[in-house]
């Protein structure tokens, strides 16, 4: 016993000067943090890391302890470095949140930071939210939501499917009800993945993914695309993030915030990849109904949905708020194997039980309205297209999106700041999103595309404040 005590006490000695190490280790994370917040650098640095990395991997050798363990202790202390050096940043939600500020204020803003439809959901939905109350809808359900929506789901996406020619098949089983994507793809990485594991995700991004992993304990690796190679990857710089604790693949395709998706031979070169290394491949496919399905002559590439692979370890999130436009009723749906739907529809149920069931009432009445998606469909398209002329005549630069309802855009002048553009432009009554919120990205800005008559009142004072601060 007193050879117990005695490691335990060293233990424990090692323990509290291991977190005295991590308390210094966490203020020179956060004064390198501010040097790069005035030097305008990116949180965080892959090249850095991947130096350490190997630094950590000949040490392992050197004093032989498990590389998996020292590698995931690792991507844990650079998730604190990133943590501490993100305070600040600003994103389309910051944005938004201080354009609301000042709508509250009384001023008038035209909103094109924010991915919120703004044409009402299909009439069915009016009647759906009358009919609840003397229906019965509104008890305790299913943690996978209640059988009439997921079955109803499973004959939508099958039938999607069917059309594109997959033989893949979808049932009720592989279909859980969510309270939106976002929490689908929390779910999706806090019960799939470990901490210290990783993930890769191709910027620009939506910044939910890095959250929810930082969140989780998940080392994010960051795989950076341009405007000048089409906001695609390489398959080399896919190959080279993945180590062995690499666990599972981000795709968000149409893209937010470019708008674009991949060459069909892209596409089926990363699922390769994906089962090669055993990878989940979490698939975003919120704006597929915001997305041509067949060859666009403009970019040589259509849409590909990851569920025409019938990849095993993928996992597809959808949600009712863009193409239905019911981003206030929080609710979308997950496709995936039954034993992935097993697995997240346990923390879903510890989280929130069920999703509210006069909402998923009301979600089965709309999801049978094809012709209303299709009319929102083709108005985001006319209005995209109103958005890239307009863009073009005053001079950004941009690849045209492909699909889902935006732009990613930069000017021609040097040092362009959108950060503080976007500042700059608010208090002129117009919300842009900046694009440090994606990535490393700082001369871009996001704009939605919304109802024309504000989306051209809007792009004419953006030009006007832009020629005033640059010109």
């Amino acid at each position: 016993m007193s050879d117990i005590e005695e490691h335990r006490k060293k233990i424990e000695e090692i323990t509290l000067e291991m977190i005295k190490l991590l308390k210094i280790r966490t203020d020179i994370a956060k004064q390198i943090g501010d040097a790069k917040a005035n030097l305008g650098m990116t949180v965080t640095d892959e090249e850095r890391e991947d130096a350490l990395r190997t630094q950590v991997t000949k040490l392992c050798k050197e004093i032989d302890l498990d590389q998996s363990t020292a590698l995931k202790f690792l991507n844990l202390l650079l998730n604190e470095s990133v943590k501490v050096q993100s305070d600040g940043k600003q994103t389309h939600l910051s944005v938004f949140l201080k354009a609301k500020a000042l709508e509250e204020e009384g001023k008038k803003i035209i909103h094109l930071e924010v991915g919120e439809p703004d044409f009402k959901p299909p009439e069915e939905v009016k009647t759906a939210l009358a009919e609840v109350y003397d229906k019965g809808y509104g008890k305790y359900g299913p943690a996978k939501g209640i059988t009439e929506l997921r079955d109803e789901i499973s004959l939508h996406e099958d039938k999607l499917l069917l059309g594109l020619g997959s033989g893949a098949e979808i049932k009720v089983e592989n279909i859980m009800v969510c309270p939106g994507a976002r929490f689908a793809v929390y779910l999706a990485i806090s019960t799939l993945l470990n901490p210290g594991d990783e993930i890769i995700v191709i910027e620009p991004s939506w910044p939910a993914y890095k959250d929810c992993a930082l969140n989780a304990g998940i080392k994010v690796r960051t795989i950076k695309t341009t405007l000048e190679t089409k906001w695609e990857p390489s398959i080399d710089q896919i190959n080279n993030a993945i180590n062995e604790n690499t666990k599972m693949i981000v795709l968000n395709y149409p893209n937010n915030p470019t708008g674009k998706y991949f060459p069909e031979k892209i596409q089926d070169s990363i699922i390769e990849i994906a089962k090669k290394h055993d990878l989940y491949v979490l698939s975003d496919e919120i704006y597929a109904e915001f997305a041509e399905h067949t060859k666009i002559p403009t970019s040589g590439v259509s849409f590909k949905s990851v569920l025409e692979y019938n990849y095993k370890k993928s996992i597809i999130t959808k949600s009712f708020s863009k193409s239905y436009a019911m981003t206030g009723y929080r609710i979308g749906w997950v496709v995936a194997e039954p034993s992935i739907i097993d697995k997240i529809s346990k923390l879903q149920a510890l989280s929130l039980t069920n999703v509210s069931e006069p909402i998923q009432y009301v979600a089965l009445q709309a999801i049978k309205t094809e012709e209303a998606v299709a009319e929102n469909s083709r108005i985001i398209k006319s209005r995209l297209d109103t958005l890239v002329k307009i863009a073009k005549d005053i001079g950004l630069e941009f690849i045209e999106p492909d699909g889902a309802m935006y732009l990613f855009a930069k000017t021609k002048h040097k040092d362009f700041d959108a950060t503080k553009f976007s500042e700059k432009l608010l208090e002129h009554g117009v919300a842009i999103a900046p694009g440090e919120g994606f990535g490393d990205y700082k001369e871009f800005f996001r704009i939605t595309a919304i109802d024309e008559t504000r989306l051209k009142e809007g792009m004419i004072i953006l030009d006007t404040v832009l020629k005033e601060s640059y010109e």
